[in-house]
């Protein structure tokens, strides 16, 4: 859906986006993960056809699914179509791609799901991650044809830094959009990265993305984000202001509130407000290291929308005008 429809939310007081964990359950248990939990059972689907009506009466206009594994729900399809019906202008969804068939994938399409992330750490499986493109790759190309966006997504951490390079070399080259993200675990929970030795590795594969994207390549982020990792890595920290709560929030499993996956309360999303989200427009303690990436980028884009966007419109014209200078029409440059 264009930036155009939504831009309304850069200025008002109406929350954007939301995201809802459809399940705790996963059927993988990597070992640096907080947001599963194969012992308790999955929502209701009636509950969560509420929560998901309380969070559109609110006024947001995405929804993202998220797990554990959205997939393990049974009635996950229903989920989405219901979710189209109630109005969202953009549905989204996570999932290691292990239970994806090319029958649910059709499902998904009738349903309205608008883009889907695979999300894989490896090339291969090792100990603490069993999120690996070996697994799904065959799944790729699955989506050269289909209506669903898609791209895949990879954490940087010190058990899959060595692999990342060749994971997302592999991606692009198969004409899949990519991009490997510092695990948020590592700048939120007090695991300095300078103090692991990885800030060094993981800065130098921070600016390989950037000059992959330079080129035109498909490293799936938004240049802004982009700058921020590389500060974040570097030590240097722009002035800005968080949304999480206000702008940008999620909804657990049990109906929870949470301002993000790693700030959470223990208000039911019923019993949440306009009054309540506004509250939530205010710095946090913890934003100067925040690594949850969904909540940053709508962070910059609402806290400076002339910089954000003159950002991005001047980045991608130096990469049209590289690929024209490359050989390509207008209409390739632009793409």
């Amino acid at each position: 859906m264009s930036l155009i429809s939504q831009s309304p939310r850069l200025v008002d007081s109406l929350p954007w986006a939301a995201h809802i964990y459809v399940t705790d359950n996963c059927n993988l248990d990597c070992g640096y993960c907080n947001e599963y939990d194969n012992s308790v059972p999955h929502p209701e689907t009636a509950d969560l056809k509420r929560w998901m009506r309380k969070i559109r009466d609110l006024g947001a206009l995405r929804l993202g699914y998220l797990g554990g594994e959205p997939l393990l729900h049974p009635d996950f399809v229903e989920l989405v179509r219901y979710g189209k019906e109630l109005g969202f202008q953009r549905l989204s969804m996570s999932t290691n791609g292990l239970r994806l068939t090319k029958e649910m994938l059709h499902e998904l399409e009738d349903a309205g799901l608008d883009s889907m992330q695979f999300s894989v750490d490896r090339v291969t499986p090792n100990e603490v991650t069993k999120k690996s493109l070996k697994s799904v790759r065959h799944k790729l190309e699955w989506f050269k044809d289909s209506k669903i966006a898609f791209n895949v997504n990879a954490v940087l951490c010190g058990d899959t830094i060595d692999e990342v390079h060749e994971l997302l070399q592999t991606c692009l080259d198969d004409g899949v959009a990519a991009h490997a993200r510092i695990i948020h675990d590592d700048l939120i929970h007090s695991r300095e990265l300078r103090d692991t030795g990885l800030s060094e590795q993981m800065l130098e594969m921070v600016e390989y993305q950037l000059s992959l994207k330079e080129q035109g390549k498909r490293i799936h982020t938004s240049w802004n984000l982009i700058d921020y990792e590389r500060e974040v890595l570097s030590g240097k920290m722009r002035d800005w202001k968080c949304v999480a709560g206000y702008k940008y929030f999620f909804v657990s499993a049990n109906g929870e509130f949470w301002p993000c996956s790693q700030v959470r309360t223990d208000q039911h999303i019923m019993d949440i407000t306009l009054d309540d989200l506004k509250a939530w427009d205010k710095p946090k303690e913890c934003q100067s290291k925040c690594g949850v990436w969904c909540i940053v980028d709508m962070s910059l884009s609402v806290d400076d929308p002339k910089r954000y966007l003159a950002r991005e419109a001047s980045a991608r014209a130096k990469v049209a005008l590289h690929r024209i200078r490359k050989g390509k029409s207008l209409a390739e440059a632009f793409a």
